[in-house]
C-alpha cells in the first residue's frame, strides 16, 4: 500500500519539473505522426500522438474496386491501429515522465484515454 508513497512524495516535490515536462511532452505528442494501416497497406491512417486523426491514404485499386463497404471497413481498421499506436506512446512517454510510476487518469490528458 504505501510502497509507492515515496515516488509520489517525489512528484509532488518535483510538481514544477513535471509540468514543465508535460508541457514538453504534449508538444512532441502533437507533431508525433503514427501510421496504421489495413488491407495489407490498401488503407493507412496517420493520427498525431494525442490521436487526432491527421490523414488518410486510400490506394485507387481498392477505390476502383467499388466495394465501399469493404472500404469503410478498412478505413475504420486503419485508424482504429494508428490510434492503438499513439496510445502505446502516449503510455510510454507518461512512464519516462513519472519514472514509471502508474498515475492513473494521466493518460486521459493527453488523448491516450478516450
Amino acid at each position: 500500500m504505501f510502497g509507492n508513497l515515496g515516488q509520489l512524495m517525489n512528484l509532488v516535490k518535483n510538481a514544477g519539473a513535471i509540468k514543465q515536462g508535460m508541457q514538453e511532452m504534449n508538444t512532441r505528442l502533437e507533431a508525433l505522426r503514427i501510421e496504421g494501416e489495413a488491407g495489407g497497406g490498401q488503407v493507412r491512417a496517420t493520427v498525431n500522438g494525442k490521436g487526432d486523426l491527421a490523414s488518410i491514404r486510400i490506394d485507387p485499386q481498392l477505390v476502383a474496386a467499388g466495394d465501399v463497404e469493404m472500404l469503410e471497413d478498412l478505413c475504420v481498421a486503419a485508424v482504429r491501429s494508428a490510434v492503438t499506436r499513439s496510445r502505446e506512446e502516449v503510455q510510454k512517454e507518461m512512464q519516462a515522465l513519472t519514472g514509471g510510476m502508474s498515475l492513473p487518469g494521466m493518460d486521459k490528458l493527453f488523448g491516450g484515454g478516450q
